[in-house]
């Protein structure tokens, strides 16, 4: 299959549907390999690990679905917990559960009992969604002058806004986008992916649009407990390989596409 070709464009409209597209393309060649091997159980794992993710995060649910891949490879299993992000760090970080399916690195400095598995497993990439609202993106400083909306709680929304005159933090990604579809705000900052899913799951993606670039890009690491030290390395090796050949990428792709692409049926 040939991925579609786009007309080259600098207009934000143009990304916009350049995202989609190749986002749709790589879910329907990649997602079925990427279910396949899931699916492709053989012998039973051995071990099992029950790792925190934060609940309504839409970006974790990618981290679970490689992760999943790559504790097969060790004959493992893995189960996951929903949960508040706070309560997650507190659960994680204490043993009561044996990690995080995805953090910014800056966790392990103030949980030290949490080890960084590298490479990095995913990432997310703030950026502006407006409704009304079309102006040049140059960082976080170029959102000052406009009314904005990020969710609660999201550390590098809080990071990137701090001190800004007008900001409303919300509770929910749905609560976010709704408040800018309802003329609340100028600005709402959020993942990419997960304000795509969000618009789209919402039937507003119409009505609002992301503005490129990004604002920052943010990579986001597996940890385990410290009970966990002898399997940081092995996990590493497997994500390793999976960066070198490009499936890390690959598989990101194909999961985000997929769940954009069924977000509004």
């Amino acid at each position: 299959m040939t991925p579609p070709v786009l007309p080259r464009s600098d207009s934000c409209s143009a990304r916009h549907a350049g995202v989609l597209a190749r986002r749709r393309w790589l879910g329907g060649c990649a997602l079925g390999a990427a279910l396949s091997m899931l699916g492709a159980a053989g012998a039973q794992p051995r071990t099992s690990l029950r790792l925190a993710r934060v609940e309504n995060i839409p970006d974790q649910l990618v981290g679970s679905a490689i992760l999943e891949l790559v504790y097969r490879r060790l004959d493992m299993a893995v189960d996951f917990v929903d949960m508040p992000a706070k309560r997650a760090l507190v659960e994680s970080s204490q043993g009561r559960v044996d990690g995080e399916v995805q953090r910014i690195l800056d966790v392990g400095r103030e949980y030290p009992s949490l080890l960084a598995v590298p490479p990095s497993i995913n990432f997310i990439e703030p950026v502006a969604f407006v409704k009304r609202l079309n102006f040049r993106v140059e960082g976080w400083s170029s959102l000052a002058p406009y009314s904005i909306g990020i969710v609660r709680g999201v550390g590098s929304s809080e990071r990137g806004t701090h001190g800004m005159p007008r900001v409303e933090a919300v509770t929910s990604m749905d609560q976010l986008m709704e408040i800018l579809a309802s003329d609340r705000i100028e600005v709402a900052v959020s993942d990419e992916f997960s304000g795509l899913l969000v618009i789209r799951r919402r039937h507003l993606d119409k009505a609002i649009r992301p503005l490129f670039p990004v604002l920052q890009h943010i990579p986001l690491y597996h940890f385990l407990h410290e009970r966990h030290a002898d399997l940081v390395p092995r996990a590493g090796k497997v994500l390793q390989d999976m960066a070198a050949s490009g499936e890390l990428e690959r598989l990101r792709e194909a999961f985000t596409a997929h769940m954009i692409n069924t977000a509004g049926q």
